[in-house]
């Protein structure tokens, strides 16, 4: 079956938490997303307001996901399923958020665990300038092409 790439709509955010509770790694239960205020209303709502996610779908399942802050310029979540890894579909994920944040910003921004699997991919697609934020994590930057 095809895997493609589309614009997240309500109706995947309850399969968007699924993938996200699913990660082996920055793994977080649906408790601990909720303490963080990333509930299935407040993405419902950030998707409803602006085109900010994307899901990666194979059939009709979701198995993966990024979201973007377009107001601050920053790449927010980016995951895959793990049965999905390497497959090519978080470089495409991250591909989409990136042209929705470069409509926008000349430098966007995320941050990740400074020695997680994630900043190494990061890296690897050209994210740079890193920064120390502290407890083991860092901002990486990358510039409009």
């Amino acid at each position: 079956m095809t895997l493609r790439i589309r614009a997240a709509e309500p109706a995947d955010v309850g399969a968007i938490f699924q993938v996200r509770t699913a990660v082996t790694e920055n793994s977080l239960t649906i408790a601990q997303l909720t303490e963080m205020g990333i509930t299935t209303a407040s993405i419902t709502a950030m998707i409803i307001e602006s085109p900010c996610a994307w899901v990666a779908v194979e059939g009709e399942r979701v198995v993966g996901f990024s979201m973007a802050d377009l107001e601050d310029g920053s790449l927010f979540a980016a995951f895959v399923l793990p049965s999905y890894e390497g497959r090519g579909l978080g470089k495409r994920l991250v591909q989409a958020a990136e042209a929705a944040l470069f409509a926008r910003h000349r430098v966007v921004w995320l941050e990740t665990g400074k020695t997680t699997r994630a900043a190494g991919f990061y890296r690897h697609l050209g994210w740079a300038n890193e920064t120390d934020h502290g407890d083991g994590d860092i901002r990486l930057e990358k510039s409009r092409p």
